[in-house]
């Protein structure tokens, strides 16, 4: 099967049941020895039908939840006496906040095409859902599709694309310390997700400045460049509504109500992409050995206890989707359990709660290189020694 080897992972005990001292099993490298097709055949045929009004369930669902939310913490927080206050308003932003994530993901689905069978109604109410939350609906939707169709590729893969070693920048060996790894997981969580949108920050190199935001820059073919204009006008309308609000209402109400949420739901997007593709386990690959289905492979689900719920389970079925990104969310579960005995070796889930994993994958997973003396020097692992 090609087991690739094994890696030390230095914790003590984590909840994925790894042992201090005792090798983590990197995921299989070699050719998988089964095909899509065999993949495809394991899954139950229903799993890959659409249902539009089981997907606009889960939209009318998670805007409803919203809306009392909204509605309870503007008409009632205002009246607690002050400590409760100071509590109750942090309560709100991440309640509202994981909320909004789940809208999120359900816009991400609709630029897979696995909201409907119609894509001019995916299109649509992905446009409004992501253009709602600042997000440019089709400017992501065609740079993800790449990410899909390039994942673990070094050279064309489109989000947290690692370097080698001996292209990181000069300061990095100073912050491979606790408060260095804290310092760049607080700006990576806050930062992270515009910084991408606006300036490529951890995506693919290109040979030019790379911006979501412009319609004639290099992600984007010639094709797709009258739709990055209609998603820019989707964030300009978004971002008029919400001039027009703070006008009426005030700055701080409007940072409280809205802002704070769209921070902790930018937080949690970056989050859950980089614990899916960033793991001691995981190889990368350079063109003289990517494939796109080791590609696909080289992805890990996790476990985000009841947020996988409201998360619409993009958190614990990333292989799946991965494979089949049109599938909707509703059957991944099932999809991911009818693979798992067909992956085998090649199916990866981590069970480590979430903010462990970001300080061991702060920690470990710092750069990739081929291991030394090996014979495969187009598969890369993590590594972390200056």
């Amino acid at each position: 099967m090609g087991a690739g080897g094994r890696m030390s992972v230095p914790s003590k005990i984590d909840d994925g049941g790894h042992k201090k001292g005792e090798p983590l099993r990197r995921v299989p490298h070699a050719k998988p020895p089964f095909t899509l097709g065999e993949i495809k055949k394991a899954i139950p045929p229903h799993c890959f039908k659409r249902s539009l009004p089981r997907s606009f369930s889960y939209v009318v669902s998670d805007l409803a939840v919203a809306f009392v939310l909204y509605r309870v913490a503007t008409s009632y927080l205002h009246l607690l006496p002050s400590p409760l206050a100071c509590v109750a308003w942090p309560v709100y932003w991440a309640c509202q906040g994981c909320v909004l994530t789940g809208v999120w993901v359900i816009a991400h689905e609709c630029g897979h095409h696995a909201f409907s069978d119609y894509q001019w109604v995916d299109d649509a109410v992905g446009l409004v859902l992501h253009s709602a939350l600042l997000v440019p609906y089709f400017s992501w939707k065609y740079s993800h599709r790449r990410h899909h169709s390039n994942t673990g590729s070094l050279e064309r893969d489109e989000v947290f694309v690692p370097k080698p070693k001996s292209r990181m920048p000069w300061f990095s060996k100073y912050l491979n310390n606790p408060p260095g790894r804290l310092l760049t997981l607080t700006v990576t969580l806050t930062l992270g997700w515009p910084l991408y949108l606006a300036f490529n920050v951890s995506g693919r190199p290109y040979d030019r400045f790379a911006c979501h935001y412009d319609p004639n820059g290099p992600i984007y073919s010639d094709r797709e460049r009258l739709q990055i204009y209609v998603s820019d006008a989707g964030i300009l309308a978004a971002t008029y509504g919400l001039y027009r609000v703070a006008a009426a209402k005030g700055l701080a109400w409007l940072a409280c109500t809205y802002g704070v949420p769209l921070l902790v739901v930018n937080a949690f997007l970056v989050m859950i992409t980089y614990l899916q593709h960033t793991h001691p386990a995981l190889p990368h690959y350079d063109s003289s050995e990517w494939d796109w289905l080791r590609g696909a492979l080289a992805t890990v689900d996790r476990d985000y206890g009841v947020l996988n719920k409201v998360f619409h389970n993009i958190t614990d079925t990333h292989v799946a989707h991965h494979l089949f990104s049109t599938m909707p969310h509703y059957h991944a579960m099932e999809a991911t359990e009818a693979i798992k005995p067909i992956l085998g070796e090649y199916y990866q889930f981590d069970g480590t709660p979430v903010h462990r994993a970001m300080w061991r994958e702060a920690r470990e997973c710092l750069y990739v290189e081929p291991d030394e003396g090996s014979e495969s020097k187009g598969i890369f692992w993590y590594k972390n020694k200056f």
